[in-house]
């Protein structure tokens, strides 16, 4: 499997940043600053990071490379084995729970078995962590704010640049929807209030990494789809919230709620109503228990 990495931009974004693209898989970043550059994610393998690190080329020759790992899902930070000895790389501090657990590593064989692009992975570990809901990053010319926006993933952290006013969402924010970490009502909550904290930035551009967009309009279209999702389950009756096939149903498929376009390749299709199938079984949990998470 060949996928291609480029270097790409969006209309108006500061030329500090850089899209890092690897094809349809992902998005990382390149952020320059006076002091240092940062790179937030380093995509699903070490080949394709070696790669990126090759595009940027001159860019990382003179100032210090600080690597942000966004949260530890396998596109995200696999790559890390490519980066250069004693880089930096930054996370929150439930990474390394995420990584202690045992499913951390049955991820990886599943890859493994899965396509032999995976079977050079060396998961290298986050060597810098902070916990709580903030760490900054003080580049001289732009400041780079690490959030912990949970609710995607217990470890996740966006990148708030105020000077620019540019939010790097990563997953907390998707096109045409995120998915929720379990079905529990409280990652559900989590990620509707990591949502609004993002759109309360106020952002000119949010960038995602999955969806090829800086739109924030995708925001409130995030909010919206939770809030309809919370809507359309307190409508149900009781004896419908056990039915296993119960996002097939009219009114609760994914095409009721968002615009699946067209030109949506079918396999990526099937990932978001997965994506929507765990969302509404969490607002189904949370509405069992009287849980308001939106």
């Amino acid at each position: 499997m060949d996928i291609t990495v480029e270097l790409c931009s969006y209309p108006d974004l500061d030329d500090r940043i850089a899209i890092i693209r690897a094809a349809d898989e992902v998005d990382s970043v390149f952020v320059r600053t006076e002091r240092f550059n940062v790179l937030i994610d380093t995509l699903a393998t070490p080949a394709l990071c070696a790669r990126a690190l090759k595009l940027l080329g001159g860019h990382l020759q003179d100032r210090p490379l600080v690597v942000v790992n966004s949260h530890m899902d396998w596109d995200h930070f696999w790559g890390n084995a490519a980066l250069p000895g004693g880089v930096p790389i930054v996370a929150h501090a439930k990474a390394l729970e995420r990584l202690r657990d045992p499913s951390s590593r049955q991820t990886l064989s599943d890859k493994m078995q899965e396509s032999a692009r995976f079977h050079d992975i060396e998961i290298i570990t986050p060597n810098i962590t902070f916990a709580g809901e903030e760490m900054t990053l003080h580049g001289g010319d732009l400041t780079l704010e690490l959030i912990h926006t949970p609710g995607h993933a217990p470890d996740h952290v966006s990148v708030w640049i105020p000077e620019i006013g540019v939010c790097l969402a990563v997953d907390a924010v998707e096109t045409p929807i995120p998915e929720v970490w379990s079905k529990a009502p409280a990652d559900l909550r989590a990620l509707c209030s990591s949502l609004k904290r993002i759109r309360d930035l106020k952002a000119n551009h949010v960038v995602l990494a999955h969806g090829q967009t800086s739109a924030p309009a995708i925001v409130d279209e995030n909010l919206s789809y939770f809030a309809a999702l919370r809507d359309r389950v307190a409508e149900l009756a009781d004896e419908h919230l056990a039915d296993p096939a119960l996002n097939e149903r009219p009114g609760l498929r994914l095409q009721d709620f968002v615009n699946v376009p067209a030109a949506m390749p079918a396999e990526t299709v099937v990932f978001y109503e997965n994506c929507h199938k765990s969302n509404l079984r969490a607002a189904v949990e949370a509405r069992k228990a009287t849980f308001a998470f939106i």
